[in-house]
């Protein structure tokens, strides 16, 4: 019914060799690192938040649920990209599953998480700054604004060359979970997990202080242990060989991120007290101090800017990459997909700088500008298991580089888990589930009226979803 009511139009080479990204910039060790630095600051602080609302049983509940989602819809995406490497990645799966405003609708779904999620990061390296001391005179929006301009430049520079700069970033922040790991792991005590009061709650418990209910509060927690790392498939079009780097650096890096979420998870709370940690805004930091190591502790601080900065650096670039694509094929203004002489995608970066900026300067507060992000991703997760489960189906004869372990019913399990954490949103934050509801209202206003008349025909996304829909009415 779309193909009837939609059109599209063509594009001669130059229109594409204007938005075209340096192919070859990143190998698969790259990618892994691009892949756990979208994720890394999660592991200083934020994820805690969770056991103030569950308790610590609560919050490891969320982090096997939330893991288990990610894994398999990782697991789905290596898939999906071994088979259809383009910078659109998320978007353009959904676009050859579920049509045009179904890729829409997950690329803008995408594109929330990726704008919001580096807005929120930022006001976390403003208030790291200040908190060591650093330019503490300068209003906190004009040190936003800074740090926006600085790594702007820096992604315009070259991917390339910026990657590699994150990848020190990202590895100088791993360094400081294996200081907090020697720190702590001597003072680990069990009981110390659970010296919550459970309060009157249906199922609440010593285990479980807030009850059934507060197992539901804490999922949006634990996806602050993952949450961005399935950007990876955005750098496709830069990869030396994306049909064997892109699944390698997403399930690398998961690897590595469940490893370091576990390490946080246990040895935080078990050696301080799950009451101490829930209600610490620098928990690894706290631990540390708590544990008279304040060299230790200050080393973790000054790191932990650096997860904080590796985030910001990666999630910049998958939204980077998520507006270039979406424009390359018209469903965003075009102008926005346009590349610099770097073949950096100039347009995008300078929009996502500008309206992060905007965001901070209205919203202000990270925390709820990050729950807007984790509600973006959440639906973006629905839709994304979904793809793939059609696209099973609708392209079963697609060469794959990859096939996801369990096939389809891998993903439905990571469909029904991203349901629920939907869901679950609106237990942590109203406003945040309420504020993406209303951009994708508009949003889908935008693409009904203005959007779906101009796509670009012979975008890799496009020609993509034609050849799966011209082969399935072959068969």
């Amino acid at each position: 019914m779309e193909k009837d009511i939609s059109q599209s139009r063509n594009e001669d080479a130059e229109y594409f060799d204007k938005r075209s990204l340096k192919a070859g910039s990143v190998n698969w060790i790259l990618l892994i690192g691009l892949g756990v630095s979208y994720v890394i600051s999660g592991d200083f602080s934020g994820w805690n938040y969770g056991i103030a609302k569950g308790g610590w049983l609560g919050l490891a509940i969320a982090f096997a649920a939330m893991g288990l989602m990610y894994l398999c819809t990782v697991f789905g995406l290596a898939e999906l990209s071994s088979a259809m490497p383009t910078a659109g990645a998320g978007y353009g799966f959904a676009r050859s599953a579920l049509g045009r405003m179904g890729g829409f609708a997950t690329g803008l779904a995408l594109t929330i998480e990726y704008v919001c999620a580096p807005a929120a990061i930022s006001t976390f390296i403003v208030n790291y700054i200040v908190s060591l001391g650093i330019a503490p005179d300068v209003p906190p929006l004009v040190m936003v604004i800074i740090v926006y301009a600085v790594f702007t430049a820096l992604h315009i520079i070259g991917v390339g060359e910026a990657l590699k700069l994150m990848f020190v970033i990202t590895a100088i922040a791993l360094s400081a979970l294996l200081v907090f790991l020697f720190g702590t792991a001597g003072s680990f005590h069990l009981g110390k997990l659970f010296d919550i009061s459970p309060i009157a709650s249906f199922g609440a418990s010593r285990a479980l202080p807030m009850g059934v209910s507060g197992v539901l509060a804490c999922l949006p927690y634990g996806i602050w242990f993952f949450l961005g790392v399935e950007g990876t498939p955005l750098a496709s079009e830069e990869a030396e060989n994306p049909k064997v780097d892109v699944p390698r650096g997403l399930i690398g890096s998961m690897f590595i991120l469940v490893v370091s979420g576990l390490l946080v998870l246990f040895l935080a709370a078990g050696t301080v007290g799950a009451a101490t940690i829930g209600a610490s805004d620098t928990p690894l930091i706290d631990a540390l101090v708590l544990l008279d190591h304040p060299a230790l502790a200050t080393y973790v601080n000054w790191a932990g800017l650096a997860g904080l900065i590796a985030s910001y650096f990666s999630l910049m670039f998958a939204g980077s990459r998520q507006i270039f694509a979406l424009s390359r094929a018209g469903y965003f203004p075009t102008c926005l997909s346009v590349t610099g002489k770097r073949k950096t995608p100039v347009s995008a970066l300078l929009v996502l700088s500008v309206v992060g900026i905007v965001i901070v300067a209205i919203m202000g507060d990270g925390s709820l500008i990050l729950n807007v992000a984790v509600f973006g991703a959440c639906i973006s997760y629905a839709l994304l298991n979904l793809s793939h489960i059609i696209l099973r189906k609708k392209a079963a004869d697609m060469k794959r580089g990859y096939r996801t372990p369990g096939g389809t019913l891998t993903t439905a399990i990571g469909f029904c888990l991203s349901v629920v954490a939907v869901i679950s949103t609106f237990f942590v934050d109203v406003v945040a589930a309420g504020s993406v509801l209303c951009i994708y209202v508009l949003g889908l206003l935008y693409y009904m009226l203005f959007a779906r008349n101009r796509i670009v025909g012979n975008a890799p996304e496009e020609e993509l979803a034609a050849l799966i829909s011209a082969e399935q009415e072959l068969r």
